[in-house]
């Protein structure tokens, strides 16, 4: 590896992120932790695939550097098993070996970047920043996402129900005469609504309903 390190702006946050390398090379192990050490990154390492599985990871955005050629399982394979295990983590690529094939197929399971050895401690940084925000983002996503399903599931039934219709953009009048209740009885729900699942305005609610693959014909999220 060479150039100049730099320090990994974008890295910074209330948790601590963490760089997973997989590498039977004790040099380039060595090497890579002292890199990510030198600009405040906390990184552990592993000699296989098999020890990396057998960790416990911690519940903060991450990325795994990986080595394409491992002992017994592949790097690509392993990005495959990964996935198998429902293990979402961006992975870099490294190899002294990279080919055209290898690349494209590493790049459209979702590889965050390729890098072939020897390469610039400035372009491992660069790919680390861009896959610890992609997972940084990720989960931030997931989280909205499940607060959401938690908000969703304190709705009533008849809630869900109108939820559904007023996010397709029907007015109090038809919805009240779609599913046959009072139109002051579907305003009493959209209040409901909008206090449990704390949306500041319809377009608010709207985008929930998305997110959450709400359809009229289920008033339901669908699975």
């Amino acid at each position: 590896m060479t150039g100049r390190p730099a320090s990994p702006h974008n890295l910074t946050g209330a948790e601590e992120p963490v760089v997973f390398v997989v590498d039977d090379d004790a040099s380039m192990r060595d090497a890579l932790s002292n890199l990510f050490r030198s600009v405040g990154l906390r990184v552990e390492v592993f000699g296989s695939a098999h020890e990396f599985l057998q960790s416990t990871l911690p519940n903060v955005a991450s990325c795994l550097i990986l080595d394409i050629r491992l002992p017994r399982l592949s790097g690509l394979d392993f990005q495959a098993e990964l996935a198998k295990a429902d293990i979402h983590i961006p992975i870099i690529f490294m190899t002294g070996h990279g080919d055209i094939p290898m690349t494209v197929r590493a790049m459209k399971a979702g590889a965050v970047d390729f890098l072939t050895k020897p390469f610039r401690d400035q372009d491992m940084l660069d790919a680390v920043t861009t896959a610890i925000e992609r997972d940084r983002v990720s989960r931030n996503e997931a989280r909205a996402l499940s607060g959401l399903h938690a908000r969703f599931a304190t709705l009533t039934p008849r809630e869900r129900e109108v939820m559904a219709l007023v996010t397709t953009g029907l007015m109090n009048k038809q919805i009240a005469a779609e599913i046959g209740i009072a139109e002051i009885t579907v305003k009493i729900h959209r209040g409901h609504i909008m206090r449990k699942m704390a949306a500041k305005s319809l377009p608010d609610l709207v985008r929930m309903a998305e997110m959450l693959g709400i359809k009229p014909a289920s008033g339901g999220p669908q699975t």
